[in-house]
């Protein structure tokens, strides 16, 4: 009797620490819906039909998430060869216009915080974005501007993430984001060298 209850205890604390474990995961790292080139989302933020994973996420990472009607949200960790993003290396970002009325892409340092480097360059959007004569636009990721017509400082970042916000989408963009031109990342030097 005495071997069965602590076979028992021994099988709840297992379950609860996987439980644990796979939570602190998910929230950390969030429950991607779908992914892009390394651009992940979940539709369902900030609708009723939220499973408890992504409310916790959304709770979590103050993302004050609106329904997919208003608000498509997607982040990015990874460069295009899948390695984290890191304030010492130096990204080109390119893209066109996206499909919605607004959008902008915003830097968040490790802490999920903007990065405190007093560069007050933390986002580019569809309003300040420089383009070239047939629409697209080049975006810098650095710790230092240089030449850059468009800038986001990615100086006391460390492994940073980007948030790509699409405001008022355009008809059928909630249901298929597939038709979303997403923006490319090229990694041009790390640490002072050739990607």
């Amino acid at each position: 009797m005495l071997k069965r209850a602590a076979a028992i205890v021994v099988t709840v604390l297992i379950s609860a620490a996987i439980g644990v474990a796979s939570a602190l995961v998910v929230l950390n790292k969030g429950l991607p819906r779908t992914k892009h080139d390394y651009w992940s989302g979940n539709g369902n933020a900030g609708s009723i039909s939220a499973d408890p994973y992504t409310r916790a996420i959304v709770a979590t990472k103050g993302l004050l998430a609106l329904n997919s009607s208003e608000t498509i949200y997607f982040q990015r960790y990874q460069d295009e060869q899948g390695r984290p993003l890191r304030e010492s290396c130096v990204y080109e970002l390119r893209g066109r216009d996206l499909p919605t009325r607004w959008w902008s892409i915003t830097i968040y340092a490790a802490d999920d915080f903007l990065p405190m480097n007093g560069e007050q360059a933390y986002s580019v959007d569809a309003t300040q974005m420089r383009r070239g004569e047939d629409g697209s636009w080049v975006a810098r990721l650095a710790p230092t501007r240089g030449d850059a017509a468009n800038w986001i400082a990615t100086r006391a970042a460390g492994e940073f993430s980007l948030a790509l916000r699409m405001y008022n989408p355009n008809p059928g963009v909630p249901e298929d984001d597939s038709v979303i031109p997403f923006p490319s990342i090229q990694t041009v030097s790390c640490d002072g060298g050739a990607a």
